[in-house]
């Protein structure tokens, strides 16, 4: 998995403008929770479509730009969590075990 490390408020123009021609996910990630380290664990396992730009949010450090993505996505937050975005706009968000690759790649067509 290439996870983009997402740790500024700008960076969500630059996910909403991409992913018009490449759908991105966000995966919200609690450092202190346990299961989202088996979530984040199960999307690392699978294989990842190169279709997809994935982001990784570590939402301790950066609790400000996941209020922020809650705000501009129009999203109540979890975590973990996982958002995709295709258009500029969240098209599916999903939290705890719901946490699939299989979902992600189904949703993203």
């Amino acid at each position: 998995m290439n996870w983009i490390p997402l740790t500024t408020e700008t960076q969500l123009s630059e996910i909403k403008e991409s992913s018009v021609t490449k759908p991105v996910v966000i995966f919200k990630h609690s450092t202190r929770c346990s299961i989202s380290a088996v979530a984040k664990s199960r999307l690392e396992r699978a294989a990842a479509p190169e279709t997809i730009s994935f982001y990784y949010l570590d939402l301790i450090k950066f609790r400000d730009i996941s209020n922020r993505i809650a705000a501009d996505f129009n999203v109540e937050h979890e975590s973990p969590q996982i958002l995709l975005i295709r258009n500029g706009e969240c098209v599916y968000d999903e939290s705890h075990s719901g946490i699939s690759m299989d979902e992600i790649v189904t949703h993203s067509n």
